[in-house]
């Protein structure tokens, strides 16, 4: 057994999101542009209005975890 549980992991993940959302600040950006365009006045974001923005910021934050940020 590795000697690490579920909360030791998951406090790691999170300690990196930082720096792999640094990496990611140009796809970010976008994705949040686009929520906040698609959000004006009263309306609310709906599930597939920013899919092609959020699968480019997930790739990133897939790519950029596996480089191993440190």
């Amino acid at each position: 057994m590795s000697g690490t549980n579920p909360w030791t992991r998951s406090r790691e993940r999170m300690r990196r999101f930082p720096d792999l959302l640094a990496q990611c600040s140009t796809e970010a950006a976008v994705y949040g542009k686009c929520v906040v365009s698609t959000t004006t006045g009263k309306q609310e974001l709906k599930k597939d209005l920013c899919v092609k923005e959020f699968e480019a910021l997930k790739t990133c934050f897939v790519s950029a975890a596996k480089r191993g940020v440190k």
